[in-house]
C-alpha cells in the first residue's frame, strides 16, 4: 500500500456534477457529503435546460432547501436565450459562477446545445469581461472520420482557438480523458484548466466495452491516457482539479435491450473522494505514477484547494477523516426496483470509511 491506513483531509470540491430533478435530485442530493463534498459546481443540462438566471435561482433554492450543507456553485446551459445582458445579471447574482458548452448531440440533454461558437463571440467576450467561466464539454459530433474515440482530439483546436481569441477568459476543459487534453491544458495559460474524474482515473476503453455501467461521455480511453490523468492529478498543477462528472441514471436507462443504447454517464458521488485515492494507489502499484508524488499535499491540492482558486473560493472550512476499507460501496441507491434506483460505481467494493470532522 503506497498511502497510510488513514487520512485527514480538507473537503473536496467537486467541480463538475450531475444533480438532476424531480425524484432523482432527492435521492442523489443525499450522497454528496457521503463522498467528502462540500462544494459542488452543477451541470445545467435539465430538462428544460437551465439558461436563465431565475432557472438557476430557482434551482439553487432548491438545493439549499434539500441539502443546507453544500455550497452550489450553479451554471447555465450556452443556448440562444444566453446574452451579454445575461452574463452581466449571472455574474450579478453571485450564485452563477459559469457557462456550460455542450456541443450539439454529443451527450445526455445536449439535445439543445451548441452547433458553432461563433455566434456566441459577444457572450464569451462579456463572460471575459466580468470573470465568469467558460465550462467546455470537450467532443465534437461523431460523423464520418470522428467517433466516440476521437471526439475529444477533434474538439481541441476549438480550445485552443477560444484561448487564443480571448486571453484572459477562464476555460475549464471537462472531463479530461487524453494524454492530448492534458497536453493542450497544460499549453495554455494560467486561465485555462481542466477536470479529471474518478472513473477516468481508473477505467481504460476495455473496461467500457460491453458493459454499460462503465458507459460515459467522453469514454475512457487507452492505459497510456489513463496513466497521462493519473500523473496530471498528482502534479500539483493548479491546472488540473477534481470534477467527478458523477452522472446518475435509473437502472431501466443503463439497461441494453434490443433497439435501446445504454445511457451516458458513470455514478460516482457516494464515493467520489474515496474512488480517487484508490485509483491513485493503483496506478502507483502499476508502476504509472511515482509513489513520491502521491504525497498528501497533492492529493490535497487535487481534491480541494486547485479548484477552489481558480474559480475564486475560500480554502475549504470542513474536514474529512479516511480509513483503508472501513466501508462498502453501495450497489445502489433509490427504493429498490423503482423508477429512481441507480446503480453506483464500484458498487459492492470495499473503500475508504469517511467521517466528517468539521
Amino acid at each position: 500500500m503506497v498511502l497510510p491506513s488513514s487520512l485527514e483531509l480538507p473537503a473536496t470540491a467537486d467541480c463538475h456534477v450531475h444533480l438532476r430533478q424531480g425524484k432523482l435530485l432527492k435521492n442523489v442530493i443525499k450522497t454528496v457529503r457521503d463522498g467528502g463534498c462540500s462544494t459542488v459546481f452543477v451541470m445545467p443540462n435539465l430538462s428544460p435546460p437551465i439558461d436563465t438566471v431565475e432557472q438557476a435561482e430557482a434551482y439553487h433554492a432548491e438545493l439549499i432547501s434539500l441539502e443546507p450543507r453544500i455550497e452550489y456553485l450553479m451554471s447555465l446551459y450556452m443556448s440562444k436565450n444566453i446574452t451579454p445582458e445575461t452574463v452581466r445579471a449571472a455574474k450579478k447574482s453571485g450564485k452563477i459562477h459559469g457557462i456550460k458548452v455542450y456541443p450539439q448531440g454529443v451527450t445526455t440533454g445536449s439535445e439543445e446545445g451548441v452547433v458553432s461558437l461563433d455566434p456566441y463571440y459577444p457572450v464569451l467576450e462579456a463572460m471575459q469581461q466580468v470573470g465568469l467561466v467558460l465550462n467546455l464539454h470537450g467532443e465534437v459530433p461523431s460523423g464520418p472520420n470522428i467517433n466516440m474515440t476521437t471526439a475529444e482530439a477533434y474538439f481541441l483546436p476549438t480550445l485552443l482557438k477560444l484561448h487564443k481569441d480571448f486571453p484572459s477568459l477562464k476555460i475549464v476543459l471537462e472531463h479530461c480523458t487524453t494524454r492530448l487534453a492534458v497536453e493542450n491544458v497544460r499549453s495554455c495559460g494560467p486561465n485555462v484548466a481542466g477536470t479529471i474524474t474518478a472513473h477516468h482515473l481508473s477505467l481504460t476503453r476495455d473496461d467500457v466495452f460491453g458493459d454499460p455501467w462503465h458507459f460515459c461521455k467522453p469514454v475512457a480511453k487507452s492505459p497510456q491516457d489513463r496513466e497521462a490523468l493519473c500523473k496530471a492529478a498528482v502534479s500539483g498543477d493548479p491546472k488540473f482539479f477534481f470534477g467527478s462528472d458523477s452522472a446518475p441514471h435509473p437502472l431501466s436507462a443503463k439497461h441494453v435491450v434490443p433497439g435501446k443504447k445504454a445511457a451516458a454517464g458513470v455514478f460516482t458521488a457516494p464515493a467520489c473522494s474515496q474512488l480517487v485515492l484508490s485509483a491513485l494507489e493503483e496506478a502507483a502499484e502499476r508502476g504509472e505514477i511515482k509513489s513520491s508524488a502521491l504525497t498528501q499535499q497533492n492529493i490535497v491540492k487535487f481534491l480541494s484547494t486547485n479548484g477552489r482558486a481558480f474559480y475564486g473560493l475560500k480554502p475549504a472550512e470542513g474536514r474529512i477523516s479516511l480509513t483503508r476499507d472501513e466501508a462498502l460501496i453501495p450497489k445502489t441507491i433509490g427504493e429498490r426496483d423503482s423508477d429512481v434506483e441507480v446503480a453506483v460505481f464500484k458498487g459492492g467494493n470495499k473503500t475508504w470509511g469517511l467521517e466528517w470532522l468539521t
